[in-house]
């Protein structure tokens, strides 16, 4: 038996059916270039210099709004690692005014000829953990029907596409490109920018650079070994790697956002002679990549 509807009634459930999803609050209309950082220490010097800062919290997350170097601004911490990243960044499109997102913080060296307190800005990122663990049969590995063949693998570890909804098609991406105009800029302030050796009484013994272009891979993983660090430099051609760019590549990717990241070095993921060096550059790397992020913002238009 059909129930009958009064026409309030009707009217109501007409209106609920075609009415869109409720769009998230927009906590700030100016236009705003996004600044994010992985942890504390690494928003330091730029928290430091922000100019009629005000604060807001969505969902324990402190956002930051204000002015550095004469550009208004978006500072937030992402949290350490993939989920974390994705999920700061999407809430910053949906309660903030972004133009672009910029990411700066310390990683992981990958290619030898780079040395800690170098400041690495890739063009394209890849999220390199995506995987298959394969089934080892007869001395050998067996990928499942569904599964891509890589080039390479690492033992069962065998990467694969990330896979992207879009309506009722699916697109598979190896790599998030930087965007291009933004990378310009940062070949341009490369050019200008002299790093800083020395954090306290801690001092490196040779001259930062700053590097732009080439490969960048982020996963969950802390990689803190030789033999996967060689691996990541041969598979993915990889200068550096880290736990969050990629997943804010990808974010940024999905809405159509400009996005580029700045990474200094603070170890060389397992390739340091002794033990990890994080806990002792991690302050010179970071300062290092907020120095270019500065620069950056200086020459935006």
């Amino acid at each position: 038996m059909l129930k009958r509807l009064t026409v309030p009634a009707l009217l109501l459930s007409l209106f609920v059916a075609a009415a869109p999803a409720w769009a998230a609050e927009t906590l700030d209309a100016t236009p705003r270039t996004a600044v994010m950082s992985a942890y504390q220490p690494e928003w330091v010097l730029l928290q430091s210099e922000l100019q009629g800062r005000k604060d807001y919290v969505v969902n324990g997350t402190v956002f930051a709004t204000g002015t550095l170097e004469g550009k208004p601004v978006l500072l937030f911490l992402s949290g350490i690692s993939m989920v974390n990243a994705a999920m700061t960044t999407q809430l910053a499109l949906d309660h903030f005014t972004v133009d672009r997102i910029v990411f700066s913080g310390i990683a992981g060296g990958v290619d030898p000829d780079l040395t800690i307190g170098d400041v690495v800005v890739p063009e394209q990122w890849s999220e390199y953990l995506e995987a298959v663990f394969a089934r080892e049969k007869d001395g050998t590995y067996e990928l499942p029907a569904h599964a891509d063949k890589p080039p390479s693998h690492f033992g069962m570890i065998f990467p694969q596409p990330v896979k992207i909804i879009n309506g009722d098609a699916t697109e598979k991406r190896n790599w998030f490109p930087v965007d291009p105009a933004l990378l310009a800029v940062a070949r341009t302030v490369a050019s200008a920018t002299v790093l800083q050796d020395c954090a306290g009484q801690k001092c490196l013994g040779h001259q930062p650079k700053i590097v732009v272009g080439g490969n960048g891979v982020s996963g969950q993983a802390f990689v803190d070994n030789k033999a996967f660090r060689e691996y990541a430099r041969s598979a993915f051609a990889a200068e550096v790697l880290d736990m969050e760019s990629a997943a804010v590549a990808h974010v940024a990717y999905v809405n159509a956002k400009p996005f580029i990241a700045f990474r200094s070095l603070s170890d060389l993921a397992g390739g340091g002679e002794g033990e990890n060096e994080i806990g002792t550059f991690f302050q010179l790397a970071s300062d290092n990549a907020a120095k270019v992020v500065r620069a950056f913002l200086k020459a935006l238009k």
